[in-house]
């Protein structure tokens, strides 16, 4: 594709060289550029692309896009063709948007944000309607998927050439639907910038992600974007039992609809029965069984519900879709192990999550013991942790406080950090191990004969950061082998 089509709609400072030249892909990863490749540099929030003009254009970069004053002179005496941007963090989005032939135009593509529930209700939707027959599309925490083939993924929501180029082969490969998890994080840097959604899911806001965003209000309007970004005839769909429901949808342009268990909205839930092996729901007055348990995985199911009946799908058919499907991986995924103890597998790693899932055990644990294993990651908002260490000893009848991944902090310090949110009672119910393999075979040796066990804090992952070195560790595996 010729440059000047690729920067078509982009606000150039200034330019060098020719600009029909022809393009051969785009990158902002000076690693995975090649011949014939626009290399764009992006002032990165852990490191920064203009370091790496050099390495672009030694690799085969025919141009390259920047943002800095400072790097004009680099870039003139590599002999390369080159453009300053303003930004190159949002040139980066439209370029790929043009690049690509904006790719989120020939889909239906739906946003999932919030605190929690967005790797779960994108996940269901993805399966609900591959269920149904139709070729989907799935950007997510755990991995993206298209028509059924899994793609390695690193971010909750990717990079804009990433997010472009998948949703390329999405359409090319004839998806009718694309459902996406869509962070705050993204949505402050402009990872979405440019796409076309179809409808947008709203879960919760609850404390999370303060290291990055430093204020709550902050966080709110950086989750807001989506909403607000949202096309004429397009759905808004938002859990009316969050305070911040109506916050989401201020100025929207989409027709806005509403889940909920306890205030008025178009797609209702109500729970008439619950155990370990799921929840009995009545959503919008018809009976339907689940394999998922947790009050907040029933707003879950109502959001899914909700979502599938607003893109067209059979309602009848939505529901035993529902019915059929069972958890999400690493999402009160739950093993049997001996002596009849109940090992229990979840991702929460935010008070509000940890909560409700030791809620959850609490209320269906028929008076049996609750063992909770859970931990902080490192270099992440400290102001949590001893609000989780102090849920954990609340709900609990022991408490396992260990590592997550404690990246590039002493995992002794993240525990000091946890045990100031302890009192006398709640030391009393703790035992504090660092080594997360020795916590989880503690907590499964020491529980008592038909205890419920809860792993927390890692879901899905399949490794640990310890000293900013990824290894392998998985907690199902852990569990597999000390208690199964």
């Amino acid at each position: 594709m010729r440059l000047d089509y690729i920067l078509k709609g982009i606000d150039i400072l200034r330019s060098n060289g020719n600009p029909d030249i022809e393009i051969s892909d785009i990158a902002s990863d000076s690693r995975k550029c090649g011949p014939g490749c626009l290399f764009i540099a992006i002032d990165g929030f852990e490191s920064d692309g203009h370091d790496y003009i050099g390495q672009a254009v030694a690799a085969g970069a025919a141009a390259v896009v920047y943002s800095r004053e400072e790097a004009e002179k680099t870039v003139s005496s590599l002999g390369v063709v080159s453009v300053r941007v303003q930004d190159s963090r949002s040139a980066a989005a439209d370029i790929a948007g043009n690049f690509f032939g904006h790719p989120s135009r020939d889909l239906n593509l739906v946003g999932v944000t919030g605190t929690n529930g967005k790797t779960t209700i994108a996940t269901l939707l993805y399966r609900l309607f591959s269920g149904m027959g139709y070729c989907c599309g799935l950007l997510s925490t755990i991995a993206n998927y298209i028509c059924g083939e899994r793609f390695e993924t690193s971010n909750t929501t990717q990079d804009p050439i990433t997010i472009n180029r998948l949703l390329r082969m999405m359409a090319d490969r004839g998806c009718e639907y694309c459902f996406m998890e869509v962070s705050s994080h993204a949505l402050h840097q402009g990872r979405v910038r440019g796409l076309r959604f179809r409808g947008a899911i709203f879960t919760n806001i609850t404390h999370d992600h303060l290291d990055y965003h430093k204020t709550f209000s902050e966080y709110i309007r950086c989750k807001k974007l989506l909403f607000d970004s949202l096309p004429k005839g397009s759905f808004a769909l938002v859990n009316s039992d969050d305070r911040n429901a109506s916050v989401m949808v201020q100025n929207t342009r989409a027709d806005i609809y509403r889940y909920s268990e306890g205030s008025m909205a178009e797609f209702k839930v109500r729970i008439t029965e619950r155990s370990l092996e799921g929840y009995l729901l009545s959503i919008n007055g018809t009976e339907v069984w689940t394999r998922f348990i947790g009050d907040y995985n029933a707003h879950n199911i109502c959001a899914v519900y909700g979502a599938a009946v607003l893109l067209g799908a059979d309602k009848e058919e939505t529901l035993k879709g529902i019915s059929a499907m069972g958890p999400v991986q690493g999402r009160m995924e739950y093993f049997k192990c001996r002596r009849d103890i109940t090992a229990v597998v979840d991702y929460a790693h935010t008070p509000d999550a940890l909560e409700n899932v030791l809620r959850t055990l609490r209320e269906i644990s028929s008076g049996a013991q609750l063992v909770a294993v859970f931990g902080c990651g490192g270099n992440r908002d400290r102001t949590k942790r001893p609000e989780m260490a102090a849920i954990g000893a609340k709900y609990a009848d022991r408490i396992v406080i260990t590592s997550d991944n404690p990246r590039f902090e002493k995992p002794e310090s993240i525990i000091e950090d946890m045990k100031q949110g302890l009192d006398p009672g709640g030391m009393a119910k703790a035992l504090f191990i660092t080594d997360r393999r020795e916590a989880i075979r503690t907590a499964l040796m020491t529980a008592q004969d038909g205890a419920i066990v809860l792993v927390a804090g890692k879901g899905h992952e399949d490794y640990q950061i310890v000293n900013g070195v990824k290894s392998h560790f998985d907690d199902k595996e852990i569990i597999q082998e000390a208690a199964l």
